[in-house]
C-alpha cells in the first residue's frame, strides 16, 4: 500500500469504528483485525501504519466525530506530511476543501470531561489517560521454572508484574504458551493483592469475565482453597477453563448467574467465604489508554446503570463473606460515583456490620474510604480499590 492508500484505508476503518460506537457495536481492535482479515494484500507494514493512524485518530478527538475523514482531517491539521497525502492519487483520500468539516480536538465528551474533573481528574491526570498503555504480565507462581521469562522486560510494582514494550509479542513466547506468565495489567494485579487471598481459603470472584483475575487468585493461593468464579456472560466465562488449564490453576469453579438472580444462585455460599472481589462492570474510564473509543460509548444514563448495578453487586458480595472475613470492591474507573461515593455508599447501608480497611498497596493514592490508581501517577490502568472487614 502507498502512503496516501494507508491514510483512506484508516479513514475507512473510522467510519466503521464510529458507527460500532454509536451502536454499542464491536470495539476498534476488533474492526481493525476483522478489517484486514478480508484484505491479504496489505502487509504487516500496512496494518501497522494503519492501524497507528486509525488509533492516533481516536485518541486526538474529544466528541464523536462526525466521519472518518473529519477525524483524519484533525490529525492533518497538525501534520504537514500528513496533509500531503490527501492528494486524490489511486486509492488515496481526494484533496482537502476549503471549509471541510474537522473533528474537535479533546479529552472525552464535555460532560465526561466535567465529571472526570469533579473527581480530580484533569490536567496531566487527564491527558495521561490517552497514552499508549505498556504490556504488563504477571509471572504464575503456579507454573514456575517451566520457562524463561521473555528478555527486554522490567520489574513493576506488584510482587510478580513485569512490564514489556507496546507490541512485544508475548503471546508467540514459550512462557506464555506453557503458562508462565498472563497479561495482566500491574494495577489488576494489585486489585488481587488488596484481597490477599490465601492458601486453603475460601474465595468468590463475584464479576470473574474472562478470568484473568480469578487466575492470580488461585496462584495467590497455591493451588489449595476454594476458588467460585461467577459471571453473567456465559461467553465471558467460558474463557476461563482453557485459561486455568494453561495456568495450572485447578480446582477452580464456575458458576453462570442471572441479573437479579444471584443471591438464590449463590445461596449456598452464604456466609461462607473467607473473602469476595467484586469486579463490577463500570465505564472503563481507567482503561482509556487501551480503548480509547470506549469514551465516545459512555453516556450519563449508562454511567447511572452502572452505578445502581455496583451497589446491588456489593451487597450480593456481602452476603457471601462469613463473620471476620473480607470483601474487596474494585472498578476500573477514576469517577468518584464508581469509586469513593460507591464505598461510602456501602458503609453507609451497612453500618455496625462492616468497617473500611484500607488496602495496603506499594501504589495508590488514598480517595474517600479506598485508594486510586491512575496511569498518570501510579503508571497502571486506572483503577478504585476499597476493602471492607466483616464485623
Amino acid at each position: 500500500m502507498t502512503p496516501a492508500a494507508r491514510v483512506e484505508a484508516a479513514i475507512e476503518v473510522l467510519y466503521l469504528v464510529i458507527a460500532a460506537a454509536r451502536t454499542n457495536g464491536a470495539p476498534a481492535d476488533r474492526i481493525v483485525s476483522e478489517w484486514f482479515r478480508s484484505r491479504r494484500f496489505a502487509g504487516s507494514g500496512d496494518r501497522r501504519a494503519v492501524r497507528d493512524l486509525v488509533f492516533r485518530a481516536i485518541r486526538a478527538c474529544g466528541e464523536i466525530p462526525a466521519s472518518g475523514r473529519a477525524a483524519m482531517l484533525l490529525l492533518a491539521s497538525e501534520d504537514a506530511a500528513l496533509t500531503a497525502l490527501f492528494d486524490g492519487s489511486r486509492h488515496g483520500p481526494q484533496p482537502i476543501l476549503s471549509g471541510e468539516p474537522v473533528a474537535a480536538a479533546g479529552l472525552a465528551p464535555e460532560w465526561l470531561v466535567t465529571a472526570l474533573a469533579r473527581s480530580g481528574i484533569e490536567g496531566a491526570e487527564a491527558a495521561a489517560l490517552l497514552e499508549r498503555a505498556p504490556l504488563d504480565v504477571r509471572v504464575n507462581g503456579l507454573r514456575a521454572g517451566r520457562a524463561d521469562l521473555p528478555s527486554g522486560g522490567e520489574r513493576t510494582l506488584a510482587a510478580n508484574g513485569w512490564r514489556y514494550p507496546h507490541g512485544t509479542r508475548i503471546e508467540d513466547t514459550p512462557a506464555w504458551r506453557e503458562g508462565v506468565i498472563e497479561v495482566q495489567d500491574t494495577g489488576s494485579q494489585l486489585a488481587c493483592d488488596a484481597l490477599a487471598a490465601k492458601p486453603g481459603e475460601s474465595v468468590v470472584d463475584l464479576c470473574a469475565g474472562g478470568g484473568g483475575k480469578t487466575l492470580a487468585l488461585a496462584a495467590a493461593m497455591e493451588g489449595a482453597g476454594r476458588i467460585l468464579a461467577c459471571d453473567a456472560d456465559r461467553g465471558r466465562l467460558s474463557r476461563l477453563q482453557p485459561r486455568a488449564e494453561r495456568a495450572g490453576a485447578d480446582g477452580i469453579e464456575t458458576r453462570l448467574l442471572n441479573p437479579g438472580a444471584e443471591l438464590e444462585q449463590l445461596a449456598d455460599w452464604h456466609g461462607q467465604a473467607d473473602a469476595v472481589l467484586v469486579d463490577a462492570p463500570c465505564s472503563g474510564t481507567g482503561t482509556w489508554r487501551r480503548n480509547p473509543e470506549a469514551r465516545w460509548r459512555l453516556t450519563p444514563a449508562q454511567l447511572d446503570r452502572y452505578v445502581s448495578l455496583q451497589a446491588r453487586l456489593l451487597d450480593v458480595g456481602a452476603a457471601l463473606v462469613r463473620p471476620g472475613g473480607r470483601l474487596v470492591y474494585v472498578t476500573c474507573s477514576l469517577l468518584d460515583a464508581e469509586g469513593a461515593e460507591q464505598a461510602a455508599g456501602f458503609l453507609d447501608r451497612n453500618a455496625g456490620r462492616w468497617r473500611s480497611e484500607q488496602p495496603v498497596l506499594p501504589a495508590g493514592t488514598q480517595r474517600g474510604p479506598g485508594l486510586r490508581l491512575s496511569p498518570y501517577r501510579d503508571g497502571t490502568d486506572g483503577f478504585f480499590i476499597a476493602r471492607f472487614g466483616a464485623l
